[in-house]
C-alpha cells in the first residue's frame, strides 16, 4: 500500500529550555492510501497538537511529516495555503463556517478561490450534498440549521475538494448520538467510495469503531494500536479495554 502520511521522529516542545513542556516525543508512523485511522489518548496526549502538525497548521521542533508526497515541515507558507486548500479537508469541532454565507458559499467557497469552472464547482456542490444529505439546506445560513446540519455543511466543504487527505478533530464531540452516527455514516461512504483518507482524533470509542486501525497515544508518545478485525462491535470493545489500560473513559455500549 502506498504511503499518504508519513511522519518521523516528530517531537513536538513549548516553551524554552529553562521551562520546558514536550508535547510529542519521537513519533514515527505511517497511514496508507484509503485508511481510515483513529488517534486517540488522554486529555492532553498531544493528540491534537499532533493533527495540527500533520495538517501544516503548526511546525513540529524537530522530525518530518510528508503528506501526499510533500515535505509539509518545510514548504513555503504560499506554496502551503495552496497545499493546505487543494489536497486536504478539515473537520473541526467547531465546524468553522462563515455566518454571512449561505450553506451553498459556504460549500463552494474553496473552489471558488482556486477558480474552477461553474459547471464543475456546481456539479461538486450537488455531489456532495447528495451524499451528505443537506441538498435541500443550501440557501440557509449557519445560524438556520441545527448543530447537526452545521457539522454535515461543514463536512461538504471538507469534501468538494476531493482531499487526498481530510483530517477532523473531535467531528462528533458537539453532536447528539443520530447526528454523530449519520456524520460517520457518511465519512465512511466517502472513504470507501472515494478513497479519501481519513485521520481522526477522537475521545469517543462509539466514533473510533468506525475507523479501520486506531492509533493511541499517551504523554506524547505512542501507546499501542488496534487494528479493526471481525465486527464493529468487537472493536469498540477493544477500543474501551485499552482505554482503560491508558486511562480516559468512554461509553460502555456501541450504538
Amino acid at each position: 500500500m502506498k504511503k499518504i502520511i508519513d511522519v518521523k521522529h516528530l517531537s513536538k516542545t513549548y516553551g524554552n529550555r529553562f521551562n520546558e513542556t514536550k508535547v510529542l516525543d519521537n513519533l514515527s508512523f505511517s497511514v496508507a492510501e484509503g485508511e481510515f485511522v483513529g488517534i486517540m489518548g488522554p486529555s492532553g496526549a498531544g493528540k491534537t497538537t499532533l493533527m495540527n502538525i500533520l495538517a501544516s497548521i503548526a511546525l513540529p521542533t524537530f522530525g518530518t511529516v510528508e503528506v501526499a508526497g510533500k515535505d509539509v515541515t518545510n514548504m513555503r507558507e504560499s506554496q502551503l495555503s495552496d497545499f493546505r486548500r487543494q489536497d486536504l479537508g478539515f473537520i473541526f469541532q467547531e465546524f468553522n463556517l462563515l455566518d454571512t454565507l449561505t450553506a451553498k458559499d459556504n460549500i463552494i467557497l474553496p473552489m471558488a478561490i482556486d477558480q474552477l469552472p461553474v459547471k464543475e464547482i456546481e456539479t461538486r456542490l450537488h455531489q456532495a450534498a447528495d451524499l451528505l444529505g443537506i441538498s435541500l439546506l443550501l440557501d440557509r445560513y449557519p445560524a438556520e440549521l441545527s448543530v447537526g446540519q452545521r457539522q454535515r455543511v461543514a463536512a461538504a466543504r471538507a469534501i468538494v475538494v476531493r482531499p487526498k487527505v481530510i483530517f477532523a478533530d473531535e467531528p462528533t464531540g458537539a453532536l447528539d448520538s443520530k447526528s454523530a452516527t449519520e456524520l460517520l455514516h457518511y465519512l465512511t461512504k466517502v472513504n470507501q467510495e472515494d478513497d479519501v483518507t481519513i485521520l481522526m482524533v477522537t475521545h469517543d470509542p462509539y466514533t473510533a469503531s468506525y475507523c479501520n486501525r486506531i492509533l493511541f497515544i499517551k504523554d506524547g508518545v505512542f501507546f499501542s494500536e488496534i487494528v479493526k478485525r471481525g465486527s464493529r462491535q468487537e472493536f469498540f470493545d477493544k477500543v474501551i479495554d485499552m482505554q482503560a489500560t491508558i486511562g480516559g473513559g468512554g461509553r460502555r455500549h456501541a450504538h
